[in-house]
């Protein structure tokens, strides 16, 4: 069976879309004057969306162990199902990012996207490159460690073939919708067929940032769509549950709402770090090593700082209490429990 969704734009939805299309806009110029701030930005982005997405799942990997593996990435050493899984999402993002206008839309290409993802997968072998053999469900990681099924999905065989053939039809023939809303809408179905026996959540993730840099939305390279969804995972589940609770001919109005209101959020993230960016030309190469090293390590702590980077400890507090007054820094907490992170 194929199913069909529903939603009405309302003022708040189309103002969100006139925010997010605003700054598109502005982005050629902002790219011609942040170009060397970018690659950083990027490089911080990669490792955030890596991390944050596989964490989603259930990797217990942080950004910091993610970032080390990426740094000596060897694929004869991977010694677990995390590092397996850390090492095929950032090969598939890396591939979106360097080939995104060539890939098309089509049922061949998001196999292909899915056997990528789950190439050093030893455990998903069997099932990599192909719609699923078995009922699958959504589920959610808890903190303790047990999942809760968050809604079921489409049967497996025909109906998830025929809902497959039918969405990759529906998105190649909508110019018509607003590219934002149809983003959404692909990523909202896609989920929920659930069309792989696994790894169906991070590659929506990727198709979300592969959609949106076709659909004219550089700008989501330098700051992490999945960090994002990470921070509202709760939030995530419980918007899907609610669409998919009315399935068939739910109204997606509350997907629509948290897609882009992420983007929002994540727009406003990246002027923030722009606006640090442009603060760092008055520093020192201490204090740059200082900032850069907290943008990769969130929650660092002046300790942690001084004897990564071989700086004394009252030194770094001083340059982290003028990097916190400029702005380029946000301090949490006091005494020892004091942690540091880019806006």
């Amino acid at each position: 069976m194929v199913h069909t969704f529903r939603t009405e734009l309302t003022w708040e939805l189309l103002q969100a879309l006139s925010r997010v299309d605003r700054f598109a806009g502005e982005w050629a110029s902002i790219e011609r004057r942040e170009g060397r701030s970018l690659k950083h930005l990027k490089s911080i982005a990669t490792i955030q969306s890596v991390g944050a997405s596989t964490r989603i799942e259930g990797s217990r990997l942080d950004d910091t162990a993610v970032d080390a593996l990426l740094a000596q990435f060897d694929i004869t050493k991977l010694e677990d199902r995390d590092q397996q899984e850390v090492a095929g999402y950032f090969e598939a993002l890396d591939t979106i990012s360097e080939a995104y206008a060539d890939i098309r839309i089509g049922e061949s290409e998001l196999k292909h996207l899915h056997k990528l993802t789950l190439q050093y997968s030893i455990k998903d072998a069997w099932h990599r490159g192909g719609y699923k053999q078995r009922s699958n469900a959504v589920e959610a990681t808890l903190p303790d460690g047990s999942r809760s099924v968050v809604f079921t999905t489409t049967p497996p065989g025909v109906e998830t073939e025929d809902a497959m053939r039918a969405l990759v039809t529906w998105y190649g023939q909508s110019d018509a919708v607003h590219p934002l809303v149809r983003v959404a809408a692909f990523c909202y179905e896609f989920v929920t067929i659930h069309p792989f026996q696994d790894g169906n959540g991070r590659l929506s993730r990727l198709l979300a940032t592969l959609l949106l840099l076709q659909q004219g939305y550089p700008w989501v390279q330098y700051v992490s769509f999945e960090h994002e969804i990470e921070r509202r995972k709760s939030e995530y589940y419980r918007v899907l549950r609610t669409c998919q609770a009315q399935r068939p001919g739910e109204d997606i109005g509350p997907w629509l709402h948290f897609f882009l209101d992420c983007l929002v959020v994540m727009m406003e993230k990246l002027r923030a770090k722009l606006r640090v960016q442009g603060a760092v030309t008055g520093l020192n190469e201490r204090q740059r090593n200082i900032l850069r090293y907290v943008q990769s390590h969130a929650g660092a702590q002046a300790g942690g700082i001084a004897a990564s980077l071989s700086v004394p400890l009252p030194t770094v507090k001083k340059d982290l209490d003028a990097l916190v007054r400029s702005g380029a820094l946000l301090r949490a907490g006091t005494g020892r429990g004091t942690r540091y992170a880019a806006p």
